[in-house]
């Protein structure tokens, strides 16, 4: 057997289940050296999992909702004393309802994940990455992000910043040999539609994407220096593709709020 020749250090955030998970998978597989980061103890679980399969991993348990738990994951980073290969960026939380019933404590921590401390993160690592010359970046945005979602509202906002974020730093940091690539995921079979109250939605109860298939999708995507993918079903591909370019936002939005509104799946 030979020699297991290491690619350097990937990082990736929102680790312990579902398109974060997957995607730590492929890079051990890759042969990177890994470090996961999530806030959930079950991380922790993960690493174990992961070392006992050869792979080199260290967990690091960090509540990415906060400046502190954003600056101990840089601190974790650093203390790997190895140049970041690549991150995935991919820590994100979800909430459906009405806007006007939601409470602004839920919406103000959505923001601050999926927005804020997103963007915190690649304003700490990005920097180390143009200074050497090389280095992959991808974000988790989702498909939400190209049309108006309404019960998802807050939600949908933050994955078309996400999306125009990524776009946009990829075009400035063009010429430094650092890639930026975003992943677009539609409906995925993860606890994200649990977690965001929309279990009994139409699209929280309908077919999902298998998160594997999603993570390898948003994985060759980064590897290959795109910008961006659309990962999920042929519907999700067409939705993307065709629906979300041709049809005036007011037709996307009532087409979303069937799909979204509480008690759809009745």
């Amino acid at each position: 057997m030979g020699v297991r020749e290491c690619k350097g250090l990937a990082v990736v955030t929102g680790a312990s289940s579902g398109i974060g998970l997957e995607l730590a998978k492929l890079f051990a597989a890759d042969s990177y050296d890994l470090l996961i980061a999530a806030r959930s103890e079950h991380v922790d679980e993960v690493a174990s999992r992961m070392r006992e399969a050869g792979t080199s991993v260290e967990a690091c348990r960090a509540d990415l909702s906060t400046p502190a738990g954003v600056e101990t994951l840089h601190a974790a980073i650093k203390a790997a004393e190895r140049p970041l290969e690549a991150i995935t960026i991919n820590a994100g939380v979800g909430l459906g309802g009405p806007f006007v019933e939601n409470r602004w404590e839920d919406e103000l921590n959505l923001m601050r994940v999926n927005v804020v401390e997103t963007v915190h993160l690649a304003k700490l690592v990005v920097p180390g990455m143009v200074a050497r010359g090389r280095g992959r970046v991808l974000f988790t945005s989702s498909i939400s992000g190209t049309t108006p979602v309404p019960f998802e509202a807050v939600y949908g906002a933050s994955k078309a910043f996400v999306l125009s974020f990524a776009e946009a730093i990829r075009n400035e940091l063009r010429d430094t040999g650092v890639t930026v690539t975003a992943l677009l995921p539609g409906q995925t079979e993860t606890n994200f539609f649990h977690h965001a109250g929309m279990d009994d939605t139409s699209i929280g109860a309908g077919p999902k994407s298998d998160p594997a298939d999603v993570a390898k999708a948003g994985y060759e995507a980064m590897m290959a220096g795109r910008e961006k993918v659309v990962a999920g079903s042929i519907a999700t591909q067409f939705e993307a593709a065709v629906l979300n370019r041709i049809l005036p936002d007011s037709m996307k939005a009532e087409r979303h709020r069937k799909m979204s509104e509480p008690g759809g799946a009745e």
